[in-house]
């Protein structure tokens, strides 16, 4: 039992520098969509892809070894999570506040990336509005307003004012 404890510390400790790594790429994401560099963006992308899919296998890992430790200890595979593992090592306090320690750590980790994610989504957002805006704004420059002539059913021909590329100031 102690061992399967000490392995879930260690997938808790991963996890966290994974997570860790993600953050990193997080905030190098930031400052890449504040200058709009769309190349280094992808390949930042690319990165936390890999280090996303590293932190699945990982979670995977930690959670055979939460239903290895439910096994030994005659739980249930459902009732079994890091906090119930807390509750349940009352008796060994070194291997509690390891357990301790790390959950806390990680929890920490995944907030920040939580928050770094949300700033980033926000910026994200702000560059599409930006970008939506810039093209309504050449849309409506290059459309001329319709003028009124009409044919000789009194219909409107539909003419646009063309730019003739007048300048008054020349």
């Amino acid at each position: 039992m102690a061992s399967l404890v000490e392995e879930l510390v260690k997938a808790l400790e991963t996890e966290e520098k994974i997570y860790q790594t993600i953050i990193g790429y997080g905030r190098q994401k930031t400052d890449v969509l504040i200058r709009g560099d769309v190349p280094a963006l992808e390949e930042l992308t690319e990165k936390e892809q890999l280090a996303s899919d590293e932190l699945v296998s990982q979670s995977s890992r930690h959670g055979q070894l939460l239903k290895d430790i439910a096994i030994v200890l005659g739980k249930t595979e459902e009732e079994m999570t890091v906090t119930r593992l807390i509750e349940l090592l009352d008796t060994q306090p070194e291997a509690r506040q390891q357990l301790i320690a790390a959950k806390e750590k990680l929890v920490s980790a995944a907030n920040e990336m939580k928050s770094l994610n949300e700033q980033n989504i926000a910026l994200i957002k702000q560059a599409i509005e930006l970008n939506e805006f810039d093209l309504t704004l050449f849309k409506s420059m290059r459309q001329a307003p319709e003028t009124a002539n009409y044919d000789k059913s009194a219909c409107n021909t539909g003419s646009l004012l063309g730019s003739s590329g007048f300048d008054a100031t020349s």
